[in-house]
């Protein structure tokens, strides 16, 4: 019995980046899997992870690679920055951040011709905001 990949793959890649615009938290390729093995039992998370690289090369998805987190996923394809809580690793987009920084050539950047830029923001998100000193929240965001 001959099975048809190429459908198949199209129809996973369908259901992940479906399943990734539903969410609004940026979730890791393991919180993706388990949502949308809920829609595709046999999916494994290696398909995830494939499916994942190939819609980001594609331009379908974003890589969100924060310093000192676990690498995150965005269905939003359009420039918007972010903002991570330091506490329990949410992430949330930022959608309006004052930066004073312009496209083009930059003497004083060493001669450096801007063409993008890529800020991270750190910060402590309201339910972090609420615990009291040293605690940590139940759970992060990644579901949701």
């Amino acid at each position: 019995m001959t099975h048809d990949t190429s459908r198949r793959h199209s129809r996973q890649r369908h259901v992940i980046l479906e399943e990734l615009r539903k969410l609004t938290s940026h979730p890791t390729a393991a919180t993706l899997y388990e949502i949308v093995r809920r829609r595709l039992p046999r999916l494994s998370l290696g398909t995830v992870y494939r499916n994942l690289d190939v819609m980001v090369q594609m331009g379908m998805v974003q890589k969100l690679e924060f310093s000192g987190g676990e690498t995150r996923f965005d269905g939003r394809v359009d420039r918007h920055n972010h903002i991570r809580c330091v506490r329990c690793g949410r992430v949330d987009d930022a959608e309006r951040v004052p930066l004073d920084v312009s496209l083009g050539n930059h003497d004083d950047l060493g001669g450096y011709e801007v063409v993008g830029y890529r800020v991270e923001l750190l910060g402590i998100c309201p339910r972090c905001r609420c615990m009291p000193a040293g605690g940590s929240p139940a759970a992060t965001n990644d579901a949701t």
